[in-house]
C-alpha cells in the first residue's frame, strides 16, 4: 500500500506531537534502563547502524587514527590547572586564551566512536578522561567553595572570571576569550558520553555542571543576562534543555530560556532576518538551543525562531556546498562578492552546527527539505574538510577562484574547527535512518546495515552512491509490519524516481522533495530497489548571479587548477595558520565561462568513461583556459581549485576583463606589501592581535566592521614586523564622519602621529591614510604594539582596517 504523505501530513504531525510528548514524559521520569532515555527518540543508537565500505567509512576510520594521535594529558592540562591540580603535561600552545575548548569536542568524538565501533582505545581514553575530569570537578568544589562547586572548565583565569561574574561584575568576563563558549564544549562532551555510551558517572557530572551554571548566574537580572549573552556563548541554552529532558526538573528549562539570546530570538520569531554582519557561528548554536526548547515546551516563539532561522540561512545565505559565512560573518547581500575576493570562506563549524539544527528540526517535522540540505552539506562540505592522508581538519573553505584549503596537523593547530571536525567524522551513521511511530525513514543513500531491534529486523543498504544512481535495501533478518519512508530527493526530476519491491515497480505521483511511504509486512529476503537518476544543474552564488557552481545531482563539481605556492597548506601553531597564506592568484586570469545560456553549460559536460562523476568540457568556451576536468569537490584535496565560475555572455566579457584587471593589480600589489593586518571589530582578528581596550566600541558601516575609542579611551593591537624597517602604518577611515575625531597613534610607547579627521572629508567613501614609521621605532623588533588613543571629549572615529606595509 502506498501512502500519500501530502494528504496525510496534518494528521501525521498531530500524531507525532502526541508521540513526542509521550516519549518526553517517559524520558523525564524513567530511570536509565533502556534506549528510551536517549535525548533524540527518532534516532537509532550509533551501535545499531554499521557503516559499510564508502567514503564515509573511510573518513571515519581515518579520523579514529587521527584522534588517537592526540595526547590526552595535554588536552586535560587546562582543567587540572584551573582546579588547582598539577597538570600531567603542558597545554597545547595554539589559541592560548581558549584553553580547554578542544577537550570537550574530543570527549564527544571518543564517545561517538565507542558507540559506533566499540573501539577499545577510544573507550580507554574516554574512561580516563571522565576519571580525570571528575577529579577536577571534586577539586573545584574543594578549592573554590564560593564559586566552583560542580565546575568542570579549563577557562584560563577561571577563579577571577566566575567569582566576579556571579556578583554582576563583568570586567574579568569581558577581558577573557568567550568563557561560556569554552565551557559549553565540556558540557556537550559530558552529555555525549552519557548519551552515546550510557555512562552514569558522566551524566551525574553533567548535571552538577548544570547546577553550577544556574548558581553562577542566579543573581543576574534579565538585563544582565542578556548583556552577558552578547559575548559568544556556544549552545548553553541547549545544554540546560537537555538537562530538563534528562531529569524533568523545571529549573533546567527555566535556565535554558534565561540563556536564550533575545537579539536573535525575538526578530527570528517574527520572521525578521537581522543576520547581516553578525558572527555566524555565534548565532547557530543559540538556535540549536531554541529548537530544543521548542521541542520540549512547544513554545511558539522558539518554534518560529528556529524554523525561520533555518529557512533564511539555507535558502538565502548558504552556498552550493552547504556552508555559509565569509570571514566568519554573515555578509549582507551587497557584500556577497567578498566570497570571491577573500580567502576566508565558509567556516566548517557552521556546517557542523547547521546539521545539528537540521536533525532537531527533522525530529519534530520529518520533511524531505531537511534531509536534502543535510545530504548536500554532508557530501560537499563535511567530507571535503578532512585531509585524506593525515586526517587533518579544515577551518575555512575558500570560494575564491584558484585558492586552496589549509589543514591542521595533530598536536599542533587547535582551532575550533579541529574540535568540531573530530565529531563530524565520528557520526556519519547517525542520520542515515530515523524512525517515528511505525515508520522507518530512509534519509541518506549510504552503504550500511540497520539493526532495528524494536522490530526484530535487520536491513542492509547496498550502494556505491553517488558513483551509481541507485540504492538497494535488503531485509536480511526478521519479519515485521512498518511503513518504509523513502526520500524522493529534490535533485531527482519529477517522475524520474523509480522504486521496485521484489522486482515489482510501484507507481507514485509524488513530487521531488518528499517521502514515499510503503506500508506492508516485511520479511527476510524482501528487496527494495530505488533508482535515483541524477542530472546536471547550475546554482548561483547568493546575490552574485554571474558566479555559478555546477552540480550533478546533490554533488558539487569542482576542478583542480594546480599546486603552485600553497604556503602553509599544513598549518603550524601560528595564530593565523588556518588562513591560506600563499599567493592569491588574480581573478582576471582565472578561467571564465562564456555562454549565452545555462543549459549551454550543463549540456556541454561529457562523462569520462568508467569514471563516474568525472566530466570533461570540450565544447565549453573558456577565457584563460585550463584543461578542465570536473570532479566531486570533496575529492579535491591538497590542490588549488575552482568551485564557482564567472560566467559571462559574449558581449560582457571584454568590458569585464578590462575593469577587473586594474582592480586586481592594485589589490594584489597591496597584499604583497602587507606584513600584518587586523580588521578592527572582528572577533577573531582582534583576539589574534591581543587586543586591549578601554572606552571602546565596535560597529558596522557599509558592510565593514570598525572599532573606535572615545573620551580618554584606547585600543591596541600587537602586530608583526618580521624585523623589517622602512614600514608604514595604513589606516582605513570613512569620510565624512560627524563629531570631533582628534587622536594619537602610538608605536609601543612612542607617539607616531597626532591625527585630526574632524570634518576632513566631504565625500562619502573609505579613505586609506599611511603614516611612515621611523626606523628607530621598530628596529630590532619582531612585533610592536599599535595604540589608538582618544583624548577626553574626542574620539578616534571608526577605524576599519590597519596594515603594516613595506615600502615596496
Amino acid at each position: 500500500m502506498l501512502y500519500n504523505l501530502n494528504r496525510n501530513r496534518k494528521g501525521h504531525h498531530r500524531a507525532f506531537k502526541i508521540f513526542i510528548c509521550s516519549v518526553t514524559a517517559c524520558l523525564l521520569f524513567v530511570s536509565i534502563a533502556s534506549a528510551q532515555e536517549r535525548l533524540y527518540p527518532n534516532e537509532f543508537p550509533l551501535q545499531d547502524v554499521t557503516l559499510l565500505n564508502s567514503p564515509f567509512k573511510t573518513a571515519r576510520d581515518l579520523n579514529i587514527h587521527t584522534l588517537l594521535e592526540y595526547k590526552v594529558d595535554r588536552l586535560l592540562a587546562p582543567y587540572r590547572k584551573e582546579a588547582g591540580l598539577t597538570p600531567k603535561d603542558s597545554s597545547y600552545p595554539n589559541w592560548i586564551g581558549l584553553d580547554g575548548h578542544i577537550g570537550g569536542h574530543y570527549l564527544s568524538a571518543l564517545a561517538m566512536n565507542v558507540a559506533a565501533t566499540d573501539n577499545a582505545a577510544c573507550r580507554t581514553r574516554m574512561d580516563y578522561m571522565i576519571a580525570e575530569l571528575k577529579a577536577c570537578q571534586e577539586a573545584n568544589t574543594l578549592h573554590h567553595p564560593s564559586w566552583g562547586k560542580g565546575y568542570v572548565g579549563g577557562v584560563p583565569n577561571s577563579a577571577a572570571i566566575w567569582s566576579t561574574l556571579k556578583e554582576g561584575d563583568f570586567k574579568a568576563y569581558h577581558a577573557a576569550w568567550v568563557p561560556w563558549y569554552n565551557v559549553h564544549k565540556m558540557y556537550a562532551g559530558l552529555r555525549d558520553v552519557w548519551l552515546y555510551t550510557g555512562n552514569k558517572e558522566a551524566k551525574e557530572m553533567f548535571l552538577k555542571f548544570c547546577d553550577w551554571g544556574i548558581f553562577i548566574t542566579a543573581k543576574l537580572s534579565e538585563q544582565q543576562m542578556q548583556s552577558m549573552l552578547d559575548t559568544e556563548h556556544g549552545g548553553m541554552d541547549e545544554m540546560f534543555a537537555d538537562a530538563y529532558q534528562m531529569t524533568g526538573d523545571k529549573k533546567y528549562i527555566i535556565a535554558a530560556e534565561r540563556f536564550s539570546h533575545h537579539v536573535i530570538l525575538d526578530p527570528m520569531s517574527k520572521g525578521i532576518d537581522n543576520l547581516d554582519n553578525k558572527h555566524a557561528n555565534t548565532q547557530i548554536p543559540k538556535v540549536v538551543g531554541f529548537q530544543r526548547i521548542a521541542e520540549l515546551t512547544e513554545n511558539q516563539r522558539f518554534v518560529k525562531a528556529a524554523s525561520f532561522f533555518w529557512e533564511t540561512v539555507t535558502t538565502h545565505r548558504s552556498l552550493a556546498f552547504g556552508g555559509n559565512s565569509r570571514k566568519e560573518f554573515f555578509p549582507s547581500a551587497a557584500a556577497c562578492m567578498d566570497y570571491i575576493h577573500d580567502v576566508e570562506g565558509p567556516e566548517s563549524c557552521n556546517s557542523y552546527n547547521m546539521l545539528k539544527l537540521t536533525e532537531d528540526l527533522f525530529r519534530t517535522h520529518p520533511l524531505a527539505k531537511y534531509a536534502d540540505y543535510y545530504e548536500r552539506t554532508l557530501y560537499n562540505h563535511i567530507l571535503s574538510i578532512q585531509n585524506p592522508i593525515t586526517g587533518g581538519y579544515v577551518y575555512f573553505t575558500p570560494v575564491r577562484p584558484r585558492s586552496y584549503k589549509v589543514y591542521s596537523a595533530p598536536n599542533e593547530a587547535m582551532w575550533c574547527c579541529v574540535g568540531s571536525g573530530m565529531e563530524d567524522h565520528s557520526k556519519y551513521n547517525q542520520f542515515i535512518y530515523t524512525h517515528q511511530q511505525d515508520s522507518l525513514y530512509l534519509n541518506l543513500f549510504i552503504a550500511s546495515i540497520l539493526n532495528w531491534k524494536e522490530k526484530g529486523v535487520e536491513i542492509k543498504q547496498q550502494t556505491t552512491f553517488p558513483y551509481e544512481e541507485k540504492t538497494k535495501l535488503i531485509i536480511t533478518k526478521g519479519r515485521s509490519h512498518f511503513t518504509l519512508m523513502i526520500r524522493y530527493p529534490q535533485w531527482v526530476a519529477k517522475g524520474k524516481l523509480q522504486i521496485k519491491v521484489n522486482g515489482k515497480a510501484l507507481v507514485d505521483d509524488k513530487n521531488p522533495g518528499s517521502y514515499i511511504g510503503i506500508n506492508r509486512q516485511w520479511k527476510k529476503g524482501d528487496v527494495i530497489e530505488v533508482l535515483l537518476p541524477m542530472h546536471n544543474s547550475i546554482e548561483h552564488l547568493p546575490n552574485v548571479p554571474d558566479y555559478i557552481a555546477i552540480m550533478h545531482g546533490p554533488i558539487l563539481l569542482g576542478a583542480k587548477t594546480g599546486t603552485e605556492d600553497m604556503k602553509g597548506m599544513i598549518a603550524d601553531d601560528s595564530r593565523w595558520g588556518h588562513i591560506p597564506s600563499g599567493k592569491m592568484l588574480p581573478l582576471n586570469t582565472a578561467p571564465i565561462i562564456i555562454a549565452d545560456s545555462l543549459s549551454e553549460i550543463t549540456n556541454s559536460l561529457v562523462p569520462i568513461k568508467n569514471k563516474p562523476l568525472y566530466f570533461t568540457t570540450p565544447n565549453l568556451q573558456l577565457i584563460n583556459p585550463i584543461h578542465v576536468v570536473l570532479e566531486p569537490f570533496y575529492k579535491i584535496q591538497q590542490s588549488r581549485y575552482m568551485m564557482y565560475w564567472l560566467t559571462l555572455n559574449k558581449s560582457q566579457y571584454h568590458h569585464y576583463l578590462d575593469s577587473i584587471a586594474h582592480t586586481e593589480k592594485e589589490a594584489l600589489a597591496l597584499q604583497n606589501r602587507t606584513i600584518d593586518f587586523v580588521a578592527p571589530g572582528e572577533q577573531q582578528p582582534e583576539v589574534d592581535h591581543a587586543i586591549q581596550s578601554d572606552k571602546s566600541r565596535t560597529g558596522n558601516n557599509q558592510d565593514q566592521m570598525y572599532r573606535e575609542a572615545f573620551d580618554g579611551g584606547y585600543f591596541t593591537y600587537k602586530m608583526t614586523t618580521n624585523h623589517e624597517t622602512g614600514l608604514s602604518l595604513m589606516v582605513r577611515y570613512w569620510g565624512p564622519s560627524p563629531g570631533r575625531h582628534k587622536f594619537d597613534i602610538y608605536i609601543d610607547s612612542e607617539k607616531l602621529a597626532t591625527v585630526d579627521n574632524t570634518g576632513k572629508w566631504n565625500q562619502s567613501g573609505f579613505k586609506e591614510i599611511s603614516y611612515p614609521i621611523p626606523d628607530e621605532m621598530i628596529k630590532g623588533k619582531s612585533n610592536v604594539q599599535v595604540k589608538f588613543l582618544a583624548p577626553d571629549e574626542s574620539s578616534t572615529g571608526p577605524v576599519y582596517y590597519v596594515r603594516l606595509l613595506k615600502s615596496k
